[in-house]
């Protein structure tokens, strides 16, 4: 098992060696199978309860999280910030304490608050797994992503990726770059320098503020969602202007090498940093990200509470018969 999961919790990718991420993505092939069976189903948390904690908005992450857990046999429980006693001044450890004692096994969290993650993870026995903490890190939007990039380039090793956009605000570029370039690829960032992190100290990246002089060296264009919610007044001079000089259109589409793909983490600003023509083409693997989101997760699930590989691999497993 993962060194990073060894204490029950996945918080980050920060720590993960490319072994540890090979082992997930490894494992994630099989449950990528089990995804596409007349019943994709299996036994392998049966018993076990899994709750999703979110503090923010999601349709992705939530989802799939659900549906990994669900085809793991599961039952899930659903808190929701905005109907909870939260609102009454319960405190954040009190509901994470009463969540606990209705039998949870796995806390799904996602939270506004840098850190959060890791403080619930001291705070309860469950199992906790950071589903987006602030804009430190995204651990299994990175898995998904590295998993994505090996089924359609076959090795992230030697890769060409070009992070675009929203740099300081994303925790998915963090969570990337350290899953990228543990697993050998070169990232560069693009990006205005008011949308990058104050310093770079530590981060194996280039940086470039020009998107047009790296799309020939590219093979995978990676692009971010302007985060208006995190943006203050200042950093960008308008939208239009941002859109002008790093918006994804079909002429800087077409400047990429034709075996390049195109990704987003979703949700897309549309006619922001990406055209709905350019999401639409068939180098885009938006789609693919969000598929192999539920495998990822099932894979991290497992890892961190199945009992027995014999509950994936059985051909007379329930749900397979």
């Amino acid at each position: 098992m993962s060194n990073a999961l060894v204490d029950g919790n996945l918080l980050g990718i920060e720590g993960m060696t490319a072994t540890e991420i090979e082992e997930i993505l490894d494992l994630t092939d099989i449950f990528a199978e089990i995804s596409q069976r007349p019943i994709p189903k299996v036994p392998a948390l049966r018993g076990r309860t899994i709750a999703t904690l979110f503090f923010e908005n999601s349709t992705r992450t939530r989802l799939s999280f659900d549906t990994a857990a669900r085809r793991l046999s599961a039952d899930t429980m659903t808190f929701g910030a905005g109907s909870s006693s939260l609102s009454k001044g319960e405190s954040l450890r009190d509901t994470v304490e009463v969540i606990e004692a209705y039998g949870a096994d796995a806390l799904i969290v996602r939270h506004p608050m840098a850190g959060t993650a890791q403080r619930i993870a001291n705070w309860t026995d469950a199992v906790v797994i950071n589903a987006g903490d602030g804009c430190h890190e995204h651990p299994t939007q990175a898995l998904l992503d590295a998993y994505t990039l090996r089924q359609h380039c076959g090795s992230l090793n030697g890769l060409r990726i070009a992070l675009v956009g929203d740099i300081d605000h994303s925790r998915v570029a963090r969570s990337n770059v350290l899953a990228f370039t543990a697993l050998g690829a070169k990232v560069t960032l693009v990006a205005p320098a008011t949308l990058l992190p104050s310093s770079l100290a530590g981060w194996p990246v280039e940086v470039s503020h020009d998107l047009n002089a790296v799309l020939e060296q590219t093979d995978v264009c990676y692009l971010l969602r302007l985060q208006h919610e995190r943006i203050s007044e200042g950093l960008i001079p308008s939208v239009r202007e941002y859109v002008n000089d790093f918006g994804m259109n079909e002429k800087r589409a077409n400047l990429l090498p034709s075996e390049a793909i195109i990704c987003h983490p979703g949700p897309t600003n549309r006619g922001v940093e990406i055209d709905a023509a350019v999401a639409a083409d068939p180098r885009a693997v938006i789609l693919d990200q969000v598929a192999n989101g539920v495998s990822v997760r099932m894979a991290v699930l497992f890892l961190l509470l199945g009992a027995g590989r014999d509950l994936i691999e059985s051909p007379t497993a329930e749900g397979n018969k």
